[in-house]
């Protein structure tokens, strides 16, 4: 991970579990216009893929996107799955970067729970600690070299240059908190097979977690408790969601235990930023992605937790065309990490 000023010209690269996007904006914080984006549907087997026939697969997807969505620029920022990081927030003695830079790599081991010769890590300073001014809150982060390096190859194989590489739990905060916000929101994002759990406050996240449980766990347990097929429990999932006066409440029964033991993840993440943050009230939980699409989940997460739920909208900073609109409003919701990576030029 790089955590630059500035990259200039540049598109941003999300390749997810069941689809790849692409986005490029012109502007910066508080004029940014949408210039080119792209969303291309990939198979998850082909994603989560090591094999080199899978990767070219992949790479094959990404050029056409690129292609297709007019991106000229050769500079990319590329997003890190959560689930393939690390981080937290530490105090540290507020210091010069250089020296701060030093006592996070000779301290690092205290911090990050891998092997220091497996992770690549980075930092940055959100600003002095609430408990002691003479510290500064430092975000760090560690990613998988494995994983870094697999990608890199992948997309400066394709003759890309990537001048940045950024959690997507740090481009969500980006995209979908609201600007000066006076307290806290925990963003929720569930995807295919995670859900990232990021907690903001003061224009940063200050909580990072990522939890395995995605809408495919919710899918799979309402097939196996209603006896019906995978395709046909998506179907439920998407039309129905968990209100429980449709279908009789069968689909919300189906799924209320692994409701019931991911809600409690996010009061847990709750209780913990609280504990940290007592004099900063948490005043609601943004929804992203399937979060914010499977019906009734605000409604059953805000009675559950006590705050109030809203659907995100990674769009709020970006002047979007008629037209683009239109066209976006089948899959706009899937954008926020690639919206946050593309946000990060002039941060």
């Amino acid at each position: 991970m790089k955590l630059i000023p500035k990259v200039g010209d540049y598109f941003a690269l999300d390749i997810g579990t069941t689809a790849v996007r692409v986005m490029q904006l012109t502007g910066g914080p508080g004029g940014w216009s949408l210039a080119h984006y792209g969303v291309a549907p990939i198979d998850m087997r082909v994603s989560t893929s090591d094999s080199p026939e899978d990767q070219r697969k992949l790479a094959e997807i990404i050029v056409k996107l690129i292609s297709e969505s007019r991106i000229s620029a050769s500079d990319v920022v590329l997003g890190v799955p959560s689930d393939k990081m690390f981080a937290t927030v530490v105090d540290l003695p507020d210091m010069p970067a250089n020296e701060l830079a030093n006592t996070i790599k000779y301290q690092a081991d205290q911090y990050i729970p891998m092997s220091l010769d497996e992770v690549k890590v980075d930092w940055a300073v959100l600003g002095k600690s609430m408990k002691d001014t003479t510290q500064n809150e430092v975000l760090i982060v560690s990613v998988s070299n494995k994983f870094t390096e697999a990608r890199l190859d992948l997309v400066e194989g394709l003759g890309f240059s990537v001048v940045a590489i950024e959690p997507d739990s740090v481009a969500l905060a980006r995209s979908l908190q609201p600007n000066g916000a006076p307290d806290g929101r925990i963003i929720i994002e569930i995807g295919d097979f995670n859900t990232d759990i990021v907690v903001t406050y003061d224009n940063a996240p200050r909580l990072i977690r990522s939890i395995p449980v995605g809408i495919q766990a919710f899918i799979k347990t309402t097939s196996q408790n209603l006896n019906v097929q995978h395709d046909q429990a998506e179907q439920f999932m998407m039309k129905f969601g968990v209100q429980k006066d449709k279908l009789e409440g069968q689909i919300y029964r189906a799924m209320e235990t692994t409701l019931d033991q991911f809600t409690s993840e996010i009061v847990k993440s709750a209780k913990f930023f609280q504990t940290r943050y007592p004099n900063v009230p948490l005043s609601s939980a943004i929804l992203s992605n399937y979060a914010a699409t499977v019906p009734g989940f605000g409604q059953y997460l805000s009675e559950k937790i006590g705050l109030k739920a809203e659907l995100g909208n990674p769009w709020q900073q970006i002047r979007v065309g008629g037209a683009d609109q239109t066209n976006l409003q089948p899959y706009s919701a899937q954008f926020a990490v690639a919206i946050g990576l593309a946000q990060r030029g002039n941060q």
